[in-house]
């Protein structure tokens, strides 16, 4: 998350550069209870979003949906996407940000919660970025499955495994898990495969890389 990036940003939207709210979102994504949903994650979105940024229509816009997706992030909550939309929106509605603009983060975070196809091609690089970790190497899809059993350890074993499993199956039974040409051609391959192993793993009742599984 690169001061520098986001004050570059903030100019491409006509707004000051807000180090008040950069500083926010950097304590927000080194909260203790992230494992996965980090700075690193946002770091990782922004490179993807660096390969595809010629093919978005609103580059600027897309990127800031990025910075923010995951601002708002607690478990026990079903929000997360909303709280997180929430306060991007007041954010660069207070930065004078164009309507335009504000409005099209709100629903592109939006978008995060379900992962579902959409029509409008920057919502479906929105999606598909976030999706990319499905199709990383083994060790790094490994790795994301456990940090996500580490945000989740509250739950129990038995319950996690039952969800997460009937999680990664609703992408494994999806025609496409990406919508766009540049991820399908990069990540489609490795990332069924990916969910294919860690729904096996999951329905046996193993978690990967600890050792608390029961």
């Amino acid at each position: 998350m690169n001061p520098l990036r986001w004050q570059t940003l903030m100019h491409q939207l006509g707004a000051k550069p807000s180090l008040d709210t950069y500083q926010q979102l950097v304590r927000a994504y080194t909260e203790p209870h992230r494992y996965y949903h980090t700075a690193a994650h946002i770091d990782a979105c922004l490179d993807h979003f660096d390969g595809v940024k010629a093919s978005a229509q609103a580059p600027a816009t897309l990127e800031m949906a990025l910075w923010f997706h995951d601002a708002v992030y607690q478990t026990q909550s079903n929000q997360n996407e909303q709280d997180s939309a929430d306060w991007a929106m007041h954010f660069l509605q207070q930065a004078r940000v164009k309507a335009d603009p504000c409005h099209q983060v709100h629903h592109l975070i939006m978008a995060t919660a379900a992962h579902t196809p959409h029509d409008d091609p920057d919502t479906a690089l929105m999606v598909d970025i976030d999706l990319a970790i499905l199709g990383q190497d083994t060790q790094t899809f490994t790795n994301f499955e456990t940090q996500i059993r580490q945000e989740y350890a509250w739950v129990p074993i038995a319950k996690y495994c039952r969800r997460r499993s009937q999680i990664l199956e609703t992408f494994a039974q999806r025609p496409h898990l990406y919508q766009t040409a540049y991820f399908q051609e990069r990540y489609e391959a490795l990332a069924r495969s990916n969910l294919q192993n860690a729904i096996q793993r999951l329905q046996a009742g193993v978690l990967p890389n600890n050792g608390d599984n029961e």
